[in-house]
């Protein structure tokens, strides 16, 4: 492993609150396209780090600033919705590797179990068992080590702000055992902890790992006890709440846990080769993805004939991730190298690790011939044109968002699934829409490398009721 892998300059280390109590500092590392958070915790001199991501510079660098040395990487769970960063940082800073001794892995590790706590300077760390999101998970309670109080918990993917882990994440035959180890965990944690102690989930920030979502920003086990699902509701009826609200994960999630399983090594953030129009045309001809970081505004204005649009400015490596089939090299176009080596950083964390090539300025440098475009919309301008001349309105928003609510007569045909299903496209000139815009521009630009005549709308959702659009729920 290289330094160089491992000292990529961030473009921002997004970092969330620190937290200091009795002299602890726990500082929350933000990973919000993922819906994600690791964390830091300190005494002053040493540190350890739970559920780190791949891109651990920016681990690094709060180390750094904090003036700690860092001793022990802790893993609450091997993830299923990113590539971990553990495996690396601890090769890179002789820290020990914590991960549960049940797990499977083909790596050496330093195995921990229900029960068992590690000290650290002044801080004691405990991990107890809390399974529900996978069946070796692990929570880790945080103590000061001089008086034994327990000041938080690191819970990953098991008690989340206002909800919990998907139980489902590893296969329709374990989710009815996992939904209901998840409800004990919850109870365990809230039996066993101060209404006081601060909760630090991993996941919950609008990961696809979460059940459900919620805007907390912060929590405790006492905070918790009055409104989490998990802690208010019996069993049978947590169980019902829970399995009756999953929808559709990404498909990338299937291969994470194997590559968390056999120690991923740090990524190389360098830039690839530079294409140039002949290569990237080339490259698309080929079948291989070539990929406008642009907003989707930039680039319904004028593309590249045949890329695709996954815009720096939403869910980038999610729908990215999501849609690809496995394996496809993968070229970005960016305005500027920092936006590219931004997708980078973001691609790596899911285990896309590198680029096929890269090319940035703007279309007029990307093409050598005539550039491609479709027009955007409103959905007041959607309301006009269906009251004058029949149109497809297609809407690519998941099923259960179009349950609570969607237009009279729209196509439902999720985007995750457009790949698949782009033979029940209806013919005809289309209207694409989803929740705000991200996912209609995606799904436009697939279908318009197909040749399809359309219309993108970019606005939000809750503008169609007023313009006179029908709108009805239940099952599409």
């Amino acid at each position: 492993m290289t330094q160089q892998a491992l000292s990529a300059t961030a473009t921002g280390v997004p970092t969330g609150q620190a937290r200091t109590v009795h002299g602890l500092t726990v500082i929350a590392i933000d990973t919000p396209s993922l819906g994600d958070r690791s964390y830091v915790a300190h005494d002053g001199e040493v540190a350890f780090v739970i559920d780190p991501q791949r891109d651990v510079d920016r681990i690094l660098t709060v180390l750094s600033d904090a003036a700690v040395q860092l001793t022990h990487v802790f893993e609450t769970h091997i993830h299923n919705d990113y590539v971990t960063g553990g495996f690396a940082l601890a090769r890179h800073t002789g820290a020990r590797y914590v991960v549960n001794a049940e797990d499977d892995v083909s790596f050496d590790r330093t195995p921990i179990r229900d029960g068992e706590t590690v000290r650290i300077g002044r801080m004691r760390v405990t991990a107890l068992a809390t399974p529900g999101h996978t069946f070796t998970h692990l929570s880790y309670v945080l103590s000061d080590a001089t008086t034994n109080q327990q000041i938080a918990v690191f819970s990953g993917g098991s008690l989340l702000y206002g909800s919990t882990g998907r139980p489902d994440l590893l296969g329709d035959d374990h989710t009815a055992d996992l939904v209901r180890h998840q409800h004990a965990s919850a109870q365990r944690l809230a039996a066993l902890l101060p209404d006081e102690a601060e909760l630090y989930p991993t996941h919950g920030f609008g990961s696809f790992c979460s059940s459900t979502q919620s805007a907390a920003n912060a929590s405790t086990i006492g905070v918790e006890k009055t409104s989490n699902p998990a802690l208010t509701r019996d069993e049978e009826t947590y169980v019902q709440e829970l399995l009756g609200g999953l929808g559709a994960y990404p498909a990338y999630y299937a291969h994470m846990a194997p590559r968390n399983s056999a120690g991923p090594e740090a990524p190389d953030l360098s830039l690839p080769a530079k294409a140039d129009p002949v290569e990237l045309r080339r490259r698309i001809e080929d079948g291989e993805w070539i990929v406008d970081l642009r907003t989707r505004t930039a680039f319904a204005a004028g593309h590249t004939p045949g890329s695709l649009n996954f815009g720096l400015d939403g869910a980038f490596a999610t729908y990215l991730g999501w849609l690809i089939e496995w394996g496809t090299p993968v070229t970005l176009l960016g305005e500027t190298a920092d936006d590219v080596a931004r997708a980078q950083r973001e691609l790596v964390r899911i285990g896309i690790d590198r680029p096929a090539a890269y090319s940035t300025g703007g279309p007029a440098l990307w093409t050598d011939g005539e550039r491609a475009s479709f027009p955007l919309a409103t959905f007041a301008e959607l309301d006009h044109v269906l009251r004058h001349r029949p149109v497809v309105v297609l809407d690519v928003r998941r099923t259960e968002e179009c349950v609570a609510g969607r237009i009279e007569g729209a196509v439902n045909l999720p985007l995750h699934e457009l790949f698949a299903r782009l033979d029940d496209v209806p013919a005809g000139e289309l209207w694409i829409h989803c929740a705000h815009g991200y996912r209609a521009s995606i799904a436009a630009s697939i279908l318009s490398a197909g040749g399809r005549r359309l219309v993108a709308v970019d606005d939000a959702f809750d503008n169609a009721s007023e313009t006179g659009l029908p709108l009805v729920s239940g099952q599409p």
